[in-house]
C-alpha cells in the first residue's frame, strides 16, 4: 500500500502543538499533549507497580536514621510546595528507601518519590544537601516535568512515524529517530533539570535549609569523578556548571530563610 505523504500527518501536528503551549512555574513555555492529572494517575501506576517489585526483590532499604530524616527534610520541603501550590495538599507525597548502589533519586508526578541507598552511601550528604536534593525531585512534580516529557515522548513518536510512513527508508527513519531525540528530548530535559535546580533551591530555602548547599552538593557529584559526555551532548547541565549557577543564587535566597523552621507536612516513608 502507497504511503500517505508528509504533508497529511501536518494538520496533526499543528493542532496538537496550537493546542499545547502552557506555561510552567517559572513562565517557560511548556509543550504538553498530556495533562498533569493523566500523568498523575499513570504515575500512580508505574509506582504501585515499581514499589511492588522492589518489595518481592527484597531491595527496600531498612534504615530508620535515614527515614527519619527525610520525614522531617521532605516533610519541610513538602510544607512549602503545597503554601505555594494549594492544589498539591491531595497529593498523596511519600517516598520510597530503595537499597540500590546509583546515585539517583526522583519524583514522580502526584509527588511520589524514592530515594537510592547509593546516593546516600555515596555523596554522605548533610541535612541542608538532601535538603537541595527532596527540593529539586519535588520541583520536577511541581512543574509537572512528566507530563512534558510524556508529551515529548509522544511527539517524538508522531514525527518518526510520519517520515517512516512518508519515505519506508530504514536510515531515514534512524536519523528521524536521532533529530526528534536532540530536537525534542536534549534542550527541553536540560531547561527542565535547571527550572528543577532554581525551584528546589528555593523551596529548600523557604523551608529553613541554607541555599549554599546547592552548590556544595553538586561539586560532591562532580568529584564522584565519573566520566561525562560534552554538556552539549547530554541531557543534564555539568554538575560544575549547576554549582556556578545555584551558588549565584545564594545572596538572593538566603534572606527567605525563615527564622525557626517550619513544621514538616506529613508524608508517607516506605518501608
Amino acid at each position: 500500500m502507497k504511503s500517505a505523504p508528509l504533508h497529511l500527518f501536518a494538520p496533526l501536528f499543528a493542532v496538537a502543538v496550537l493546542s499545547a503551549c502552557v506555561t510552567s512555574p517559572t513562565g517557560r513555555t511548556q509543550f504538553m499533549l498530556i495533562s498533569p492529572e493523566a500523568a498523575i494517575v499513570e504515575s500512580q501506576r508505574a509506582y504501585a507497580t515499581t514499589m511492588y517489585a522492589v518489595g518481592q526483590q527484597g531491595r527496600f532499604l531498612d534504615d530508620p536514621a535515614l527515614a527519619d530524616r527525610l520525614g522531617v527534610i521532605a516533610g519541610r520541603i513538602v510544607g512549602q510546595a503545597v503554601a505555594i501550590f494549594p492544589h498539591t495538599r491531595h497529593w498523596a507525597w511519600s517516598v520510597a528507601l530503595i537499597d540500590e548502589p546509583d546515585v539517583n533519586a526522583w519524583c514522580m508526578a502526584g509527588g511520589k518519590m524514592a530515594i537510592f541507598s547509593g546516593f546516600v552511601e555515596q555523596i554522605k550528604p548533610t541535612d541542608d544537601e538532601l535538603a537541595q536534593l527532596m527540593g529539586h525531585e519535588i520541583a520536577h512534580a511541581l512543574a509537572n516535568h512528566t507530563a512534558e516529557q510524556m508529551s515529548m515522548a509522544i511527539a517524538q513518536g508522531l514525527g518518526v512515524l510520519a517520515i517512516g510512513a512518508a519515505t519506508e527508508d530504514a536510515s531515514i527513519m534512524h536519523d528521524a529517530n536521532l533529530l526528534a531525540n536532540i530536537a525534542l528530548k536534549l534542550p527541553n530535559s536540560r531547561v527542565a533539570e535547571a527550572e528543577a535546580d532554581r525551584m528546589g533551591i528555593e523551596l529548600a530555602a523557604r523551608a529553613g535549609y541554607d541555599p549554599a548547599a546547592g552548590a556544595s552538593l553538586w561539586r560532591k557529584m562532580e568529584a564522584l569523578g565519573s566520566v561525562r559526555m560534552p554538556e552539549f551532548l547530554n541531557t543534564h547541565p555539568s554538575p560544575g556548571n549547576r554549582a556556578h549557577a545555584l551558588a549565584a543564587l545564594v545572596p538572593v535566597l538566603r534572606p527567605l530563610m525563615p527564622a525557626t523552621p517550619p513544621a514538616p507536612w506529613p508524608i508517607e516513608i516506605l518501608p
